[in-house]
């Protein structure tokens, strides 16, 4: 598995991935991300140097963004509110290989990545019913911070997201 930046060229393997990922999700009942979201950030994302890809033989089947900041941050306790942190977003497994260990690596690499750039922590927020993700952070020792970020998308819409962080730099990735 090669963990690499990602380039113009792979922005609509990373909207099909994410198109893939979405109609899984709408399967089982998890209509949190859709036609817009996460796909109208990929192209962004590319251009700010944030998005990071995970490819084996030439195919992509994961990605996800390291950005700097998060709307909900100021929502959370965390651990240390002050230490510098990085927040991962728009984590996505491509469907053919879920349940393969991708998600979990993609993590631990997401985590290499922040504590190169100096961050202390890694953090992201997820929709309180995604049971899958939340399965996967709590299986590689994410601690769920105290409260909830309400995120209002509409009129019609708003997400009850957890957040969850990695202290860095402690051996556990």
């Amino acid at each position: 598995m090669l963990v690499r930046l990602a380039q113009e060229v792979d922005l609509s393997c990373v909207q099909s991935l994410y198109r893939e990922l979405v109609e899984k999700m709408y399967q089982n009942g998890l209509k949190i991300w859709d036609e817009i979201y996460p796909c109208q950030f990929v192209k962004e994302d590319i251009e700010n140097k944030r998005l990071y890809v995970l490819e084996e033989g030439g195919k992509l089947f994961a990605a996800f963004a390291l950005c700097s900041d998060n709307p909900g941050a100021k929502q959370m306790k965390w651990e240390q509110t002050k230490a510098k942190a990085l927040y991962l977003d728009r984590l996505g497994v491509s469907p053919r290989v879920q349940g393969k260990g991708w998600g979990s690596y993609a993590l631990k690499q997401a985590a290499v990545l922040a504590e190169e750039k100096g961050a202390e922590y890694l953090r992201l927020f997820v929709v309180d019913c995604n049971e899958p993700a939340i399965r996967l952070y709590r299986k590689n020792q994410w601690k769920q911070a105290e409260g909830a970020y309400i995120e209002i998308i509409d009129d019609a819409l708003s997400l009850r997201e957890l957040g969850f962080e990695m202290r860095l730099g402690q051996k556990n990735h």
